[in-house]
């Protein structure tokens, strides 16, 4: 079996992706755009080949890669990169190559704001209303429906990037002196996020899910530079595990990752925020392997190849957290007291990738815990200002 990853060496976790691969004996094909001798030893080790583009949105060059990589190593069985920057790629090569998974319409239906929205309305699953931007006046007529605030956001995009709220007439002004060409308007909702993320199958069945929550929204964080942290529940509450199966049917994903977000209200319901083709962001993989002692890396790779999964079984034991600290303040511990402190819960500390900073910080804490009311103990005390 021949599987082309592109991007291999990024986000920096991802190798276990290809390490897992080249274990259930599958030839692995990297396309990347960092020089092969930069890559970590794993990976070299684990790719049959690597083939070096400096640009990886230059997608005649990707062309002329698969192609060699089909030349030198026969038909190629699978092309992904669980990578929300290269998801139109993959779908455009694999139509080009005649290889199974998300195509170009895919894409275009269940990865812009609005096709989701059509999507979640369609299966019966709450949704902002959402709809173009096109000019002010249809901006001011959605809010005449459904109210003020608005939020305006690209229609393809992740991470809450040129972003904003609108709360007024006049706040509408003056946002569109700008162009907001692929931008869509959605009445804002206010709740916690909650995720329903996971794996299925070649048929469609869930085998793998699991939820996390945020202490704000991405938009807040990224807007206000707030100190983020989200972390894993042992339980998936009722209302969204029934919400969650009806959005991952609805999408009909196949032999995939998802990670949906909710707004989870005041009231207990659950309202869709948005859907993403693609594993959670950060280091929530690990997270995933921490709060159930299990390895998703293998796991994907178990679907990949067709075995049969249905009797797969697993329990959420731990609360899992990620917590965000932010080069530009000054925290009351350094990081040699924190370590002390936390002692045997903290499982990881990294200096964040430069792409994650503005959402998710400078660096982060990965802390495991038994119960909730230690890991937000945790979260204040990685977080205190000085």
């Amino acid at each position: 079996m021949n599987v082309v990853f592109i991007s291999p060496h990024f986000p920096p976790q991802f190798f276990h992706f290809i390490t897992a691969l080249r274990e259930r004996g599958i030839n692995v094909l990297g396309i990347g755009d960092t020089p092969y001798d930069s890559l970590r030893p794993e990976l070299r080790e684990s790719l049959a080949e690597y083939f070096f583009t400096p640009n990886l949105n230059d997608y005649d060059a990707l062309v002329r890669a698969t192609g060699y990589l089909t030349w030198r190593h026969g038909r190629i069985d699978r092309i992904d990169s669980l990578n929300e920057s290269w998801l139109e790629v993959e779908a455009r090569l694999r139509q080009d190559f005649h290889v199974p998974g998300l195509q170009p319409d895919d894409i275009a239906r269940l990865r812009t704001k609005l096709g989701m929205h059509d999507v979640f309305k369609k299966a019966g699953v709450p949704h902002p209303d959402s709809i173009p931007v096109k000019d002010a006046a249809g901006v001011k007529a959605l809010a005449g429906r459904v109210g003020y605030p608005l939020v305006l956001k690209p229609d393809v995009g992740v991470g809450a990037a040129r972003t904003f709220k609108v709360s007024s007439e006049a706040e509408v002004d003056e946002a569109l002196k700008e162009s907001l060409s692929g931008y869509v308007a959605q009445t804002f909702v206010r709740g916690t996020i909650v995720t329903y993320d996971g794996l299925v199958d070649r048929d469609g069945h869930i085998v793998f899910r699991l939820s996390h929550e945020y202490s704000d929204g991405v938009m807040e964080v990224v807007l206000e530079q707030r100190d983020i942290s989200f972390w894993s529940l042992t339980e998936i509450p009722p209302a969204l595990e029934a919400m969650g199966r009806k959005a991952v049917a609805a999408l009909g994903l196949r032999e995939r990752w998802f990670h949906l977000e909710f707004f989870r209200l005041s009231d207990g319901s659950f309202v869709a925020l948005e859907a993403n083709l693609r594993p959670p962001g950060a280091f929530m993989t690990d997270m995933m392997n921490y709060a159930c002692d299990i390895d998703v890396y293998k796991l994907w790779t178990r679907v990949l190849t067709g075995e049969d999964l249905r009797d797969f079984r697993y329990t959420p034991k731990h609360h899992v957290c990620h917590t965000a600290r932010r080069a530009n303040r000054s925290y009351r511990y350094t990081h040699s007291e924190l370590v002390a402190k936390l002692g045997a819960s903290l499982l990881m500390h990294r200096e964040m990738p430069g792409v994650y900073h503005s959402a998710m910080g400078n660096e982060m804490y990965l802390t495991r815990h038994d119960s909730l009311g230690a890991m937000h103990d945790a979260v204040r005390l990685i977080q205190t200002l000085g």
